[in-house]
């Protein structure tokens, strides 16, 4: 008989997070898909991602887009404990 030989488990989600603007502006907890994230790029792939969403909001608004400065993961909450 063979043996069975699990596969990894698949990563799905996403992952969130803070947008610092150019003007000193904040966007907090923007999602990102977690496939596109990793590798040697690291978290490039999504600042690609959110400014590619931030022309698109900009095209619809009329306004010109922001020019992003940084971005940083959100910290992930930690569960209420109810006693």
């Amino acid at each position: 008989m063979a043996k069975r030989i699990k596969s990894l488990p698949k990563v799905q989600g996403s992952v969130l997070f803070d947008v610092f603007y150019e003007d000193g502006s904040r966007a907090s907890n923007r999602r990102v898909p977690v496939e596109i994230l990793g590798g040697l790029d690291g978290d490039e792939p999504a600042r690609e991602l959110i400014a590619a969403q931030d022309e698109e909001i900009a095209r619809k608004s009329g306004r010109p887009a922001r020019a992003i400065a940084s971005l940083s993961r959100s910290p992930i909450a930690a569960p209420k404990i109810e006693a």
